[in-house]
């Protein structure tokens, strides 16, 4: 299997040995990520299967075979902004002069309409 899905496929087998269905039950993970006892799996383990799934979907899905699938984790980027407010190249939408005179201009709104002078 490609290395795109190895990490989630590490913490969804993680995720199974420490579940109850195989550390209390004593059921191989095997047989707790089937239908009958899938159910009973913690929902972190829920996720990672349903996010494993879908890692090995998209390895076969013509629209993501050119730009691979997504990293697990989305919420820093190279540059360590967080992902709020990102564009496709992973470059903020504003930089910090942009954003701060944004902030300054809407606590400027929020005071008019306080006082009223704004609807």
């Amino acid at each position: 299997m490609p290395s795109s899905c190895n990490d989630i496929r590490a913490a969804l087998a993680t995720c199974l040995q420490e579940s109850d269905c195989v550390m209390v039950n004593r059921h191989p993970a095997r047989d707790c990520i089937r239908p009958p006892l899938n159910e009973t799996l913690p929902t972190q383990c829920q996720q990672l299967q349903r996010g494993l799934a879908e890692c090995k979907r998209g390895m076969i899905d013509m629209r993501k075979r050119f730009r691979g699938n997504k990293p697990i984790s989305m919420t820093t980027d190279k540059d360590g902004s967080a992902g709020k407010g990102m564009l496709y190249a992973g470059r903020p939408v504003f930089g910090e002069e942009e954003r701060k005179r944004a902030e300054q201009m809407e606590k400027e709104h929020q005071e008019r309409v306080e006082r009223g002078e704004v609807r």
